[in-house]
């Protein structure tokens, strides 16, 4: 299906139901949210600081939100809503750590320098949301704060990028990087699965409005995100034991949620 098709899609879904879901006293709420993501990919170092402050980006998403607190009282719905998002998430990848550092002069090292790298990811998808405290109580201004996690599984489309200015200046030409990255590049749009996780706050602003502090995070079932996946499997010579896990991104993210009714 085409992506564009899918969103308009998905989003009349949302906004169509939302109407059906508030005959029966489930409530709607719609935020905004923005924020810097790290992007966990196959460029740098592992386990280098450089690397996973400098592989980033910045995101930014609209969310639905089922609030069940108005209906029969039971513990689901005082504890539980239901939010399904759009995100859109864009950054951009160097090597990073010891073997690009200045005093690293060989050809290996001057490919890595070269080499850089840019994806972007639009992730549609549901959650589910669990506070601790009571909601309604929340909502009625009992306390100012309202704590939560939640678990989702998210659709994810991403558009990576690659280039070098090493050689030829074709990301294609195997002479232009180091060989554990034969055949590791993919700069064709691709789709995979994620599993987010969420642990955040809400601030009580207003009666009908939030302001919300999100830690996010989104594994994906696949290592292509990033565009680059270095492997024995590839290249077909060079063993790449530092690659031992798919792409991931965390995003700090800052919202403002207001309730519809």
């Amino acid at each position: 299906m085409n992506i564009k098709l899918f969103i308009i899609a998905s989003l009349l879904f949302v906004f169509v139901g939302q109407e059906a879901y508030s005959q029966y006293g489930v409530s709607n709420e719609l935020g905004v949210f923005v924020g810097p993501v790290l992007f966990r990919s196959d460029y740098g170092q592992r386990k280098d600081s450089e690397t996973n402050m400098k592989n980033s980006g910045f995101a930014f998403g609209v969310a639905h939100y089922l609030n069940f607190a108005y209906q029969a009282p039971s513990f689901f719905n005082e504890h539980f809503k239901i939010k399904t998002e759009l995100d859109y998430i864009t950054a951009s990848f160097e090597h990073y750590g010891e073997w690009v550092a200045d005093d690293k002069q060989s050809i290996g090292a001057d490919q890595l320098r070269a080499m850089s790298g840019s994806t972007t990811v639009i992730e549609i998808g549901s959650m589910l949301e669990y506070y601790p405290l009571s909601i309604i109580d929340f909502e009625y201004q009992n306390y100012k704060l309202a704590p939560y996690i939640g678990l989702g599984v998210h659709w994810v489309n991403f558009s990576p990028k690659a280039e070098t200015s090493y050689g030829t200046k074709d990301i294609r030409d195997p002479n232009n990087y180091p060989d554990k990255y034969r055949n590791a590049f993919q700069t064709e749009s691709g789709s995979t699965w994620a599993l987010v996780g969420s642990l955040g706050v809400r601030y009580k602003l207003t009666k009908t409005s939030d302001l919300v502090l999100d830690s996010r995070w989104s594994m994906y079932a696949s290592d292509y995100v990033d565009g680059l996946n270095p492997s024995l499997k590839n290249n077909g010579s060079t063993p790449v034991p530092e690659n031992k896990a798919n792409d991931w991104v965390w995003w700090l993210n800052f919202g403002y949620v207001f309730y519809l009714d």
